[in-house]
């Protein structure tokens, strides 16, 4: 069973032009251009007794190592370029028993991901638009995004409208990275139920439109609210877990068609003191799926010295399941959609956290500096039984260069 995760972003400083003077000629305005590097490193590891991959019950044990780099270059104020790639390493004991082999091939996976994007600011009237695309492969599964953003800030800095758009174009089909065929094959399922294709639909559409606002509300506080909708359809389930029904009888996991995704998350940082910030939020969740979450979560980081700051992180989650799923033999052959996936179950899970920072203002070899250093450790908990660690590990560089000289 795939997972996916979620990784720690940090936002890149600016730097102004400055004009010169000499006493016996002018200079042009200068140019200041800013190339930051993020060097980001993440091991991922659970365990658990509900693998769909199994209908429900056997091993969910998974490790997944993600290196990854991301460049940003600010040409000048007004344009930026950035590019993100990286490879997860995954090793799964559930989706190794599809083929009901020990140690096969399956057991290992890997999934290669690049993103690039390009934004502008239109200085008149203070909007800046991106665009940005890329792709997702791994042996069962390939994507495409594509998505374009608008943001906007009032003069005074104190407020901020974003808008995006996301399309992601996905193909399930097995077969792009094997050295027998390195083209889509088809759809993998369970080895006992290969006997029929269970599906026409091999693809699958999403579209994503995320909104934001960014507001300060005094000295000490800033509130942020991002309302989303999420609309997909397609071959929404995944071919290669089992479902049991009551009795002996066993099918491929099959979901609807569509989904539509309702999130609405709202943030409010405190400043508490000159040496900590309270950031507090909360999200609502519904889909039509009979999903319905809360998410709270809660982090203090806390300035220890001007360059080290520590971050306590607490996280409460609370699901209320799909009305698609059912435990292990427990789906009647009546039903239309089914699934034994616990990701779509009835459950409450927390996670607890701890970053630590450190960062650095002194360059080394001329325009290159070392900016910061950031290691974060996490356990999650659920209450069917899955358990996981996470840690992360952020390196992050920095290159600036000026451009302009004399001029007549």
């Amino acid at each position: 069973m795939k997972k996916k995760y979620l990784v720690l972003g940090l936002l890149a400083t600016a730097l102004s032009a400055s004009a010169q003077k000499a006493k016996d000629s002018t200079y042009k305005k200068q140019r200041v251009s800013q190339t930051d590097v993020q060097l980001l490193f993440s091991y991922y590891t659970q365990e658990g007794d509900h693998s769909a991959v199994t209908g429900g019950i056997g091993t969910e044990a998974l490790q997944v190592y993600a290196p990854e780099v991301t460049i940003t270059h600010k040409r000048d104020s007004v344009n930026t370029f950035h590019v993100n790639m990286g490879v997860d390493v995954i090793t799964s004991a559930s989706t190794d028993k599809i083929d009901h082999i020990v140690s096969s091939a399956s057991r290992v996976d890997a999934r290669t991901h690049l993103d690039a994007g390009y934004s502008r600011l239109l200085r008149r009237s203070r909007v800046r638009v991106g665009i940005h695309s890329g792709f997702s492969i791994e042996s069962d599964y390939f994507s495409v995004p594509v998505g374009i953003t608008l943001s906007q800030a009032n003069a005074g800095g104190t407020r901020e409208v974003s808008a995006s758009l996301q399309v992601f174009l996905d193909d399930l089909r097995w077969g792009r990275l094997d050295p027998d065929h390195f083209s889509p094959e088809k759809l993998i399922y369970p080895e006992e139920l290969r006997y029929k294709e269970w599906f026409t639909e091999y693809k699958r559409r999403s579209y994503n439109a995320s909104f934001a606002l960014y507001q300060v509300i005094n000295e000490r506080m800033q509130l942020a609210v991002f309302p989303e909708l999420v609309y997909q359809y397609g071959l929404l389930s995944t071919p290669f877990h089992r479902v049991y029904f009551l009795g002996d009888s066993l099918k491929v996991e099959n979901l609807p068609r569509k989904r539509w995704k309702m999130p609405l998350g709202i943030q409010l940082n405190t400043f508490v003191g000159s040496r900590v910030i309270l950031r507090s939020y909360y999200r609502f969740y519904r889909d039509n799926f009979g999903i319905t979450a809360h998410t709270l979560q809660l982090e203090a980081p806390v300035k220890i010295t001007p360059r080290l700051t520590l971050s306590p992180l607490l996280r409460y989650y609370n699901q209320q399941g799909s009305k698609y799923f059912k435990p292990y033999k427990e789906h009647l052959l009546s039903e239309r959609f089914y699934t034994s996936d616990y990701d779509l179950s009835t459950f409450n899970s927390y996670k607890l956290g701890m970053g630590i920072r450190y960062a650095f203002y002194k360059p080394f070899l001329g325009n290159y500096s070392f900016r910061e250093a950031a290691l974060r450790y996490a356990f999650y908990k659920r209450s069917d039984g899955l358990s996981a660690h996470m840690i992360t590990l952020l390196l992050e560089t920095s290159h600036t260069r000026t451009h302009g000289g004399k001029g007549l």
